[in-house]
């Protein structure tokens, strides 16, 4: 059985490849690579679901990065468990070929409980008193312990928000470097997010992304070197490309003002979505919208609306999902698809005034959509250092606080993602594939090709 380490390297393009990527690059040149085809939406969930289980969302069932549960009438987003991922995952298939065979999994999302010997995941503790406190969940629970006695608490202020960072992606490749040495398992899987970040904030073409290129490309670098001197074969892949946006879409605020969604006025004076008693509203992710409509009759009318609306490009029905694998029952009974350089907001309500109190913290869970602007301060705040100083000292001293540093203004991300890549533009707009290895070299590779590539690599080209 030949050891193999999978990278995951977020944003990452073919076309990056080059002067600011000196270690993927070589591994490339060694090896070989292609753009790779993505799924729809190409977002973090559904691309690394299709990768480990070789099949579609509309198979695995991840459609996105969050989903609206119909019995419960509410909104998940971001959630850890690997029982939501329908189908046999490659770490499955590979213990199915050889029962000694481990799998190491670093920050793969859908971490929890997997069937696996090592695994760490963020995963931040909520006292009753309303602190967070940053820590991660591990398999076995040691492993958190022993990584974090020699490496410090995951700095998970720098995995998301504004000072999201290359510290993340350093601290990930620490510990993957030292579960490599300590357990040698036998499939190693990393994710390195830090392209995500100023990609989103900057947009694809911005000059600064360039240093940001070549600082995970260190932190790879790392850990193909390592994995070399180990025997192991190394795969880099991406999820999506992120491309420049210039115009969010307030697509739930459009189906309020069309009388299709509703909003619960709290007792604090703030507004919230009612998902529930809404006849249609939007869980939206990036550039890709699940509408959902309560009564099957009104789907002609909310359909007409979202194809009129500027910033749409598709919107696909029940059985258009089929043509692009995305016919689910997770799925919304309507996927929207956005147009070129636009993007959804998860914004409800129409006076900033009546925003709910989560809507400028950082707060993955409870909006009912992806929020880019949690990787910005709002720049209107007068000194934020002086805010951020004041809320912190809130907390040490024990009172109840929230970090209300969020923009409302969606016009300052740049980039974005969750479309298909247009035709012709796979090297810039479409995820990579590298490989170490030539044994298994292809003109064309397709995301639900990863898990076959990766079993062959393994075991041989019987592993089908």
């Amino acid at each position: 059985m030949q050891p193999l380490l999978i990278i995951n390297v977020v944003g990452l393009t073919s076309e990056m490849l080059g002067p600011h990527t000196p270690h993927l690059t070589a591994l490339a040149k060694r090896g070989f690579h292609r753009p790779m085809s993505t799924v729809l939406p190409a977002v973090t969930c559904s691309a690394q679901a299709t990768m480990l289980t070789g099949d579609l969302p509309a198979q695995h069932g991840i459609v996105g990065n969050g989903w609206y549960d119909r019995e419960y009438a509410e909104v998940f987003f971001w959630k850890q468990s690997n029982h939501l991922i329908q189908g046999e995952t490659l770490y499955e298939a590979a213990r199915k070929r050889d029962i000694h065979h481990t799998t190491a999994k670093m920050f793969w999302w859908y971490n929890m409980y997997a069937p696996i010997a090592y695994s760490m995941t963020p995963r931040p503790s909520y006292p009753a008193d309303g602190r967070k406190i940053f820590d991660s969940y591990s398999q076995p629970a040691t492993l958190r312990d022993e990584l974090q006695n020699e490496l410090g608490v995951f700095p998970l202020q720098h995995f998301w928000g504004p000072l999201a960072n290359i510290k993340s992606s350093r601290w990930i490749t620490d510990a993957s470097l030292q579960v490599m040495r300590t357990a040698a398992p036998s499939l190693m899987l990393v994710y390195l997010p830090h392209l995500d970040y100023n990609l989103q904030r900057l947009g694809a073409t911005d000059q600064a992304i360039g240093a940001d290129i070549q600082a995970v490309d260190a932190e790879a670098g790392r850990l193909i070197d390592a994995a070399g001197a180990m025997g192991y074969e190394t795969l880099v892949v991406s999820e999506y490309a992120i491309t420049n946006v210039s115009q969010p879409v307030h697509i739930n605020r459009i189906l309020r003002e069309h009388g299709w969604l509703t909003v619960r006025r709290e007792p604090l004076g703030y507004e919230t979505l009612d998902a529930g008693a809404s006849r249609a509203f939007a869980a939206v992710d990036h550039q890709v919208a699940h509408v959902y409509v309560r009564d099957q009759s009104d789907l002609p009318q909310v359909e007409s609306l979202l194809k009129r609306t500027a910033g749409v490009e598709f919107v696909l029905s029940r059985s258009a999902q089929k043509e692009f694998g995305i016919d689910h029952s997770r799925s919304g009974d309507l996927v929207v698809i956005a147009a070129d350089n636009c993007w959804f907001t998860y914004y409800f309500w129409v006076d900033d005034r009546l925003a709910p109190d989560y809507a400028r913290t950082i707060d993955i869970h409870r909006k009912p959509g992806y929020d880019p602007l949690e990787l910005l301060v709002d720049p209107a705040i007068w000194l934020p250092q002086v805010r951020i100083a004041r809320r912190l000292a809130q907390k040490k001293l024990g009172f109840r606080y929230y970090m209300d540093v969020i923009s409302l203004d969606a016009t300052l991300i740049k980039g974005s993602h969750g479309r298909l890549p247009t035709p012709g533009r796979e090297t810039s707009e479409g995820p990579v594939f590298i490989s170490s290895t030539r044994s298994i070299e292809r003109d064309r590779v397709q995301m639900q090709d990863v898990k076959e590539l990766a079993l062959q690599i393994q075991f041989g080209s019987s592993a089908n």
